[in-house]
Parts: C-alpha cells; structure tokens; sequence
C-alpha cells in the first residue's frame, strides 16, 4: 500500500509538472486545434479546454473592477487598411534552415537556438515585435520577442520552443516570447477558424497585474501585491446569459468562443485588447462590433492557485 501510495504521488507530480488541466479545475477537453497539419497542443491542453461550466472565481468582481467595468473589448488585429495590428506567423518546412539566435535580454529564460526562422520572416509591428515560426512535420513552435535582425543571425530579447503534441510547461518563473511565459501562436485569433468557430482560448493583455501567476502561465511580470489585479494566467469567460443577437460574422464567431473557451492574461498592455493575426481576409467594420462589449459581460473562472 505504501508503494502504491508513492507511485501515485509521484505521478500527481510529473501530471502538475506536465501542466494536465484536471489538475488546475478546467472544464472538458475541446475538439482541438490544427494548423499546418500539427495539432495546437492535445485536446486537452488548457489553451483547448472548454471551461463553459467552470466555477466563477471567488474575486472575479474584483477582478473586473480593476479592469473597469465599462472598459470594452478590442480587436488588436484587423485586415491592414488602418494599420499593421496583429501578431504574424509562418508556417516553415520540416527541413527549414536553422538560424543563430542571439538573446540580448533574458538569455537565462529562454529556450538556446538556433531557431528555424528564417531572416525574411514578418516582425510584428509595435513595440513587441514578435516572430513565430511553426514547424510542419516535426510540429514545434518557435516563438521570438523583440527580435531584431542582424548579420546572418536573430537579436532578441528572448525566445522559446514549444512541442505542439505536448503539454510540458516552461520552468517556473520562466518567461517565453509573452510576459506571462505561455506560447502565443494557441491564444491568436485566426481569420480562417473566424468563419466557423474558435476552439481555444484567446490571449488577451490588461494594464496592470499582480505579482503572481495560474497555471499555464510561468511567469509574472510586476512588482505589485494588489490581490484585486489579475495574475498571469486568469482566465475570463463570457457571461453565458449575455445576449449575442446583434452581432454577426467574425464577430460573433469570437463572442461564442470567449463564452466557452474564454480569454488568458498573457502580458501587460492595453485593458482587453484581444490578440490576433493580420490578415486580409478581417472584416474590420464586422471586428468594431466588438467595442460594444464590457468588461462587465465577463467573469473570471477558478482554474488554479496562484502561484508567487
């Protein structure tokens, strides 16, 4: 019995070290996501997960207090005609060239290159600068932040590698491409899925957080011990009872995700800007519909403890 006991102890702790969602309170596995072939993590990954039942958190009201209530949703993203909003990324070959990464920043945090990201590949615009590269067939993401091109090789300030058909977490305390040390390319909303349904969480930025992380968030970035701020890694959800009948199109297609797959803080930035990829085929008019709904319509779900 006392081996048995240990055996399961132990494998509890490689699950939470794996970041397995039943072992931070979310709901069912979803369908999944695919790109490029590859899977955008299993099923059941937390990004996948449908937390359309999950409990309300305890400090929700707070939560969206220090948000603003009336602060409202925002597509950082569009088609381009007002602008270069949205988060690129490129899908590359299994056979891509790697190239030489050197990490100006948090070279302790990241993930050693080379990375298979070609020099032509599309930066962000913005400050963030970021660029994400998926490889086909061998199914990895490789995700840069502040990257710069330089001779033959990529400067940034750091980098990470994730395996797409994995749920394995970064260390803790570990920064990624995205301050709350999650991947980005599973949190953007793509103009392709928009026209049938999103089947993941969103990532999305707030203004200020606290000092602390939830799982599968690594990472926090401020100094601040204000419990009533959101830590990485909160999760928002549509209220269920909120009414979706004005809206149409992409719009509408994001509003039903956000009420089952909800939203992750992944960074500091603007309250509620929601985070996509540039392309031509955004409705942008369709996407300003989503400027009518407030902070007020979510609420923050329990998926973990934070961690600090």
């Amino acid at each position: 019995m006392i081996c048995r006991t240990g055996i399961i102890i132990l494998l509890l702790g490689c699950l939470a070290a794996f970041g397995t969602p039943q072992a931070h309170g979310y709901g069912k596995p979803g369908p999944g996501t695919m790109l490029s072939g590859c899977p955008v993590f299993p099923p059941g990954n937390a990004w996948n997960r449908d937390i359309s039942a999950a409990k309300v958190h305890p400090l929700s009201g707070r939560y969206i207090a220090s948000i603003g209530g009336s602060t409202t949703l925002h597509a950082d993203f569009g088609s381009g005609r007002y602008g270069d909003y949205g988060i690129p990324y490129r899908a590359v070959g299994r056979d891509q060239a790697k190239i030489p990464v050197l990490f100006t920043a948090f070279g302790r945090e990241s993930d050693r290159g080379p990375y298979p990201i070609p020099l032509g590949s599309r930066i962000e615009g913005g400050s963030d600068d970021h660029v994400i590269a998926l490889q086909r067939g061998r199914c990895e993401l490789f995700e840069l932040y502040r990257a710069r091109r330089g001779k033959g090789r990529w400067l940034a300030d750091s980098g990470a590698r994730f395996d797409l058909r994995s749920n394995r977490l970064r260390p803790a305390g570990w920064t990624s491409a995205d301050a709350a040390g999650l991947p980005i390319l599973p949190g953007l909303a793509k103009a392709g899925e928009a026209s049938g349904q999103i089947t993941h969480a969103l990532r999305f930025t707030v203004a200020e957080t606290q000092r602390g992380y939830i799982h599968p968030a690594r990472h926090f970035a401020s100094s601040s011990r204000d419990r009533s701020l959101p830590p990485m890694g909160l999760r928002l959800r549509l209220k269920s009872g909120y009414r979706l009948g004005r809206f149409s199109g992409q719009a509408l297609a994001i509003l039903k995700g956000l009420k089952r797959f909800g939203m992750i803080v992944a960074d500091n930035g603007s309250d509620m800007y929601i985070s996509g990829t540039p392309d031509r085929r955004w409705n942008d008019d369709v996407l300003d519909q989503l400027k009518t709904v407030p902070a007020r319509a979510f609420e923050a779900v329990a998926t973990g403890r934070i961690h600090r």
